[in-house]
């Protein structure tokens, strides 16, 4: 089922078939995209009577009109490939908004204030996924607003205050584009499911299935769903969440939420969000309340959703979520990304706890992530010269020089230095320089934005939301504590501690037991292949033996002479114009590589 309504579609499906509160909908399947593709970006004939129908059926199940002046339905366009690509492709919402319906839904909701809320966020959305506008000439005119007005944040507008704004994103669209904001709703939404099935091939979508070995042929599918509201006052909410700690993997409900808000403002980092459990909140040390104290008996609610997701899917499920005016709906589930250490974890613990085998558990584990687990953490008795605190969005700790556009990342990295890119946020388009980067730092977003969820799946270390940061791109620095840190200079990032320390650290490597020697009990249990190492020195030598290999496979004696102190003999060899020279070097060459083989040997002793 994944194959064909993707994996957003098939987990929305199947939480609907088990009785999970879905918004009602329609998926349009990947064949619809490669047949997209096939046609020359044209739609095949009997899609349009196809989507009619099944809007119809939205519209009946709801009590709502697509188009309704009076009682508008308005529905969220979304992706969803078969594999997980957070953030690579484009999202609507709120479409079907235009000048009458707006007014349809402030009568129908009895709230003008979320109404035109709602428009905005749309022409915005919706101008820069289909009609390709920058977002940034939406974001200066909100904050130019604001700044007049003497407004600090997105809650402090009021329903008239939407409203001008709303005038002044319509009339900056026409500037642009030479034409009305689209009106027709029909129109909005053909323009919508275009624009999700082009970002399919778009440039960072394309760059994260190069990554991640994503097949091009398998497409995308296109959500279509009725809208529910978090942002319809102090009884709505979003949010998102995991089931366990994706840093960690400890079972503990982990994840944030805003109140009075939509999903983007979550993952884009455009408010800094709020726990959602108390004790979440006490740990990070966080002001206000958390889900569970504001919203307790939907914070219930979720928590049943929880478990019965983790029993259904057996393992650890990433989910998103809207509180329209006190009640719960599901919007998403999935496999959860997660660092490599807390998928270890969560294997081990989920064998424990009778949920998997312990083959399934040696299954759940990509052999490639553990490499994840080698990078070095900073040294527990280390100077740390703090700078910034941020949240720990993702462990692990890194050394490298501040850069701040990911182009320059990308550059720098291939040039063979170690870069931190520092942003106040990252977007999608971010994701080659957050790919060549050490470490990643923002001055905005949470545990679930951008940045975290990309860093963790890529096995870097991240400090999120450290808002004491103010960066001046333009000028090449950021300051912070009266602290002004510029392009180039050193700084270390603990992404396990959320920290941010001027220097280069000193960093220690981690020692490799309790989960990961049980795995690797199971793993041998099942294996039939020996592991040896490519190893030729006693310091590889032993570092392999630590590890479990079973011998050396491939001994390279020339790697055996790049010590400075011994490569100077290899040169006076190979520079020898006599053979006389050359025995005279080989006889101080011939003692170095005989200690290494005995050294070796008795390292390996015993295989």
């Amino acid at each position: 089922m994944k194959n064909l309504l993707g994996g957003k579609g098939a987990n929305l499906a199947e939480m609907n078939k088990i009785g999970l509160p879905v918004p009602p909908g329609f998926t349009i399947t990947t064949e619809v995209c490669t047949a997209f593709y096939t046609l020359g970006q044209k739609y095949p004939d009997a899609l349009a009577d196809e989507v009619k129908a099944a809007m119809t059926t939205v519209e009946t199940t709801v009590g709502k009109g697509f188009g309704d002046a009076a009682n508008p339905l308005l529905v969220s366009v979304r992706s969803g490939a078969r594999a997980s690509m957070p953030g690579m492709m484009d999202t609507v919402l709120n479409l079907g908004l235009n000048d009458e319906t707006v007014e349809g839904l402030a009568t129908q909701s009895g709230n003008r204030r979320f109404a035109f809320d709602s428009y905005r966020r749309f022409i915005q959305m919706y101008s820069n996924v289909v009609l390709e506008l920058d977002h940034h000439m939406f974001e200066d005119i909100l904050e130019s607003y604001k700044e007049v007005n003497d407004y600090t944040i997105d809650t402090d507008l009021q329903a008239e205050d939407w409203e001008k704004v709303v005038v002044k994103y319509k009339a900056a669209v026409e500037a642009a584009m030479g034409k009305p904001f689209p009106q027709d709703v029909n129109d909005q939404l053909w323009g919508a499911v275009g624009a999700v099935f082009r970002s399919w091939m778009n440039d960072r979508a394309d760059f994260y299935r190069k990554m991640h070995d994503i097949p091009e042929s398998w497409g995308t599918a296109v959500n279509v769903q009725a809208m529910v509201f978090g942002n319809m006052g102090e009884t709505s909410a979003t949010g998102v969440a995991f089931t366990r700690n994706p840093s960690t993997g400890e079972r503990l409900f982990y994840g944030e939420y805003l109140i009075n808000a939509q999903g983007e403002d979550v993952v884009a980092g455009i408010r800094t969000p709020k726990s959602i459990t108390r004790v979440q909140r006490e740990t990070m040390c966080e002001g206000g309340l958390s889900m569970e104290e504001a919203l307790p008996e939907v914070f219930l609610q979720l928590v049943q959703v929880y478990g019965q997701l983790e029993g259904h899917y057996r393992d650890m499920q990433d989910i998103e979520f809207t509180v329209e005016r006190g009640k719960l709906w599901m919007l998403q589930t999935r496999n959860g990304k997660r660092t490599a250490k807390a998928a270890l974890k969560i294997a081990v613990d989920m064998v424990a706890e009778g949920l998997i085998t312990e083959n399934e558990a040696v299954m759940r584990v990509d052999p490639a992530a553990l490499d994840q687990l080698l990078h070095p953490t900073i040294a527990p008795g280390a100077v740390r010269d703090l700078i910034a605190v941020g949240l720990p969005a993702s462990p692990g700790a890194a050394v490298g020089e501040v850069v701040f556009d990911p182009d320059e990342a990308e550059e720098m990295a291939k040039a063979g230095k170690s870069v931190i890119l520092v942003r106040e946020e990252t977007s999608p388009e971010d994701i080659h320089g957050m790919h060549a980067s050490r470490a990643i730092v923002t001055s905005r977003g949470g545990m679930t934005s951008h940045a975290a969820v990309v860093a963790r799946g890529m096995g870097r270390p991240c400090v999120s939301g450290a808002g004491e940061i103010r960066i001046d791109e333009e000028a090449g620095v950021f300051k912070v504590r009266g602290r002004e840190i510029k392009k180039g200079d050193i700084i270390s990032v603990d992404g396990s501690k959320g920290e941010v320390l001027f220097g280069a650290v000193e960093m220690e490597q981690p020692e490799l037991s309790g989960d990961f020697a049980a795995l690797m009990v199971w793993a041998d249990k099942v294996r039939r292949l020996k592991v040896r190492a490519n190893a030729e020195t006693p310091l590889d030598v032993r570092t392999a033996r630590e590890f479990g290999a079973e011998g050396v496979g491939l001994c390279r004696t020339e790697h055996m002479f790049f010590d400075a102190d011994r490569i100077a003999a290899v040169r006076e060899m190979i520079l020898s114009e006599t053979k006389a020279g050359r025995v005279l070097a080989l006889a101080k060459i011939l003692p170095m590589q005989r200690r290494d083989f005995v050294e070796i040997f008795t390292i390996m002793k015993g295989l």
